[in-house]
């Protein structure tokens, strides 16, 4: 798949996501995965992770994590709640690619290639969704605030 193509399809599938055109999303998802490689899927997951952490920013504001003083990005698991491996490692990426953890990010991705097909389509779709979740909640947030 050409870089061109690549950058359209994971941005519509940005776009839809955000939306909540959950139809639009996998389309676009389903043809970055059946056209593309795994680096392909790789990059539209690093994609979805950075609009996950523009969101974590924009709703923390001053009191994000400032990677300049060592300040880290952690995940914390509520009590009591059943961990969906598929929520997990949407949650996991993010908290890697907002710490700039390229070693940590690709491990978590293999880790999901390696896995069932189910879990594998099921992890990246979680992981868009709670990036546009993310996103639209510290849009919702800074509404509010205004």
């Amino acid at each position: 798949m050409d870089r061109d193509r690549l950058y359209e399809l994971t941005m519509r599938a940005i776009g839809c996501a955000l939306e909540g055109d959950a139809n639009g999303a996998t389309d676009a998802m389903l043809e970055i995965g059946q056209s593309g490689t795994w680096h392909d899927v790789y990059g539209s997951c690093c994609a979805f992770a950075e609009v996950g952490k523009a969101a974590l920013i924009k709703f923390y504001g001053d009191q994000a994590p400032d990677p300049t003083r060592g300040d880290m990005w952690a995940m914390q698991m509520l009590p009591g709640k059943a961990a969906d491996p598929c929520e997990v490692f949407a949650t996991r990426f993010i908290v890697a690619c907002a710490n700039d953890d390229k070693p940590g990010a690709l491990a978590l991705f293999r880790a999901a290639l390696e896995s069932s097909d189910e879990q594998y389509v099921g992890s990246v779709a979680a992981l868009l969704a709670t990036a546009a979740s993310l996103a639209n909640s510290a849009l919702e947030h800074a509404r509010t605030r205004e």
